[in-house]
């Protein structure tokens, strides 16, 4: 949001149970995990941040790109964060250390993800 804020919302009022503020930027993406125990947040100050959706409590900052993060999205397993950044790379972020597992740059993410769906085209996986 443009306020620098994570909103959650209460859909049986439609009022806002919880307002997390922390980011120095405007806010662009947001996952939650599978439990929705958990919110991540990109920003403008090309951070992520992991939030406790509980109490609205952030737990932690996780630091690496060079430019705004433009969106994040969980693993199916949620043990790995995926993040899109204006600074060309994809993050990928190991969730149990709060450690980047690999970054990519924009071109290599799409030779990998052309690579994957030709092993998938052809039954190799």
């Amino acid at each position: 949001s443009s306020d620098k804020t994570v909103r959650l919302w209460d859909a049986s009022t439609g009022r806002s149970s919880h307002v997390m503020r922390g980011h120095s930027g405007v806010v662009r993406g947001v996952a939650l995990n599978a439990d929705a125990s958990l919110v991540y947040s990109g920003s403008n100050d090309n951070s992520i941040k992991e939030w406790d959706a509980i109490n609205g409590v952030c737990l932690r900052t996780l630091l690496g790109h060079t430019n705004m993060v433009e969106s994040v999205c969980l693993s199916a397993d949620g043990k790995r964060l995926y993040s899109g950044s204006s600074d060309d790379m994809v993050g990928v972020w190991d969730l149990k250390e709060g450690l980047w597992a690999r970054i990519m740059s924009y071109w290599e993410h799409m030779f990998w993800k052309d690579s994957a769906l030709v092993r998938q085209m052809w039954g190799h996986t």
